[in-house]
Parts: structure tokens; sequence; C-alpha cells
């Protein structure tokens, strides 16, 4: 069955108290687990070692709508203002070394240069590549400094994991964000805030 997301965007005028605005629900972002792992620590199989929200639990202000207390259908809450949004450096590596299972398939751009395309478990075909060159059976994690496998047009590179990879500026979340970016031009950065939890 799985575990959903939920949530809300809530924001507050000068000096009152927070009120919900937006519903989460509304955006349809159901079960993306490699994405709300990186947000918010939860889910997913990407064994992210430095979510960008990680379970901060739930404001203790949040507005009435917000469930404060954990359970079966509300747990692992976490938020983040939309001034922290904002900053965030998406392209920030959120673990220290490349991913132990998945590859970087690059592809040539418009351009003629090679680019990020996709991030995929690493294929089966491409291992078979890799101990042929490489002389052994390795892991992703484990190739050679600057070790990479040409394969059916495409190159495959161990990757450190990054928040762009699973949660991209034009992907399912650019929704939340032009939300909250519109509210926070009305009641500013800090007074704009995104609270979710799981169940």
């Amino acid at each position: 069955m799985g575990t959903y997301i939920d949530g809300l965007v809530e924001t507050r005028a000068a000096g009152g108290a927070w009120e919900m605005e937006v519903d989460l629900l509304d955006f349809d972002l159901w079960k993306a687990r490699d994405a709300r792992e990186c947000l918010f620590g939860y889910g997913g199989s990407l064994g992210v070692e430095r979510p960008l929200f990680d379970r901060r639990g739930w404001p203790e202000d949040a507005c009435d709508e917000v469930p404060k207390e954990s359970g079966e259908l509300n747990h692992s809450h976490s938020y983040a203002t939309w001034a922290e949004i904002a900053a965030v450096d998406w392209a920030a590596p959120l673990c220290d070394s490349p991913d132990g299972n998945r590859l970087g398939e690059w592809r040539t751009g418009p351009d003629g240069q090679l680019v990020l395309d996709d991030v995929v478990w690493a294929p089966a075909d491409v291992l078979d590549a890799a101990e042929q060159l490489f002389g052994e059976d390795l892991f992703p994690s484990e190739w050679p400094p600057g070790g990479e496998v040409r394969l059916n047009g495409a190159v495959y590179r161990p990757v450190v994991l990054t928040a762009a990879m699973f949660v991209p500026p034009e992907g399912s979340w650019a929704p939340v964000w032009a939300a909250m970016r519109a509210l926070a031009a009305e009641y500013g950065d800090e007074n704009v805030r995104l609270v979710v939890w799981f169940g």
C-alpha cells in the first residue's frame, strides 16, 4: 500500500498566528519516494545522508490544521520556510561518496556536449561492461577515479546524489515552489512555511 505525503503551506501576517493557505494534497505528489527522501529524510531507497529538511517535527506554532501528534497516519513531520527553500543549493551533494547502485547516464545534448540525462539503477549490461573494462566485478562506487562505461550511445559514470537529480526545478514540486514564492511576495520569505507529514 505504501506511505503518502501530506501537508500544507501556511502563512503568517505581521505579528500574527500561522494560517493554512494551500493543501499539499492539491499538488498530487503522492508517493514521490526519492524526492521526499531528499527533502525530508523519509522513505525512498537512496540512502541520502543529509536530507535538506530532515524530520524536524512539527513547528510548535503551526496552524490548527497541522496534526500535533504522531500516529499511523501522521508521522515523520518536517517543515521549511520559503527563505530556507529559496536558499537551497540543489546541486550540493547529499552524500559523502558515489552511490553504490546507481549511475549517471550521460547523453549528448543539443550543443554536442555530454549532459546528465538520468540517474538509473546500474543496468546489468553496463556492470558487465565495467567488469571487462576494470578487470573485476565492482559496485559503481568502487569504480576507479574517472571510470566510465560507454554503451549504446550513453556514457555511464558513478554519481554523488544531489537534490536536483530527484527534485528538479521543472519537476513535480515546481508548483509547490511557485505557490510559496507567490505567497512570499505578499507575506515575506520567513512568513511562508511548508509543513509535511506522512501516513
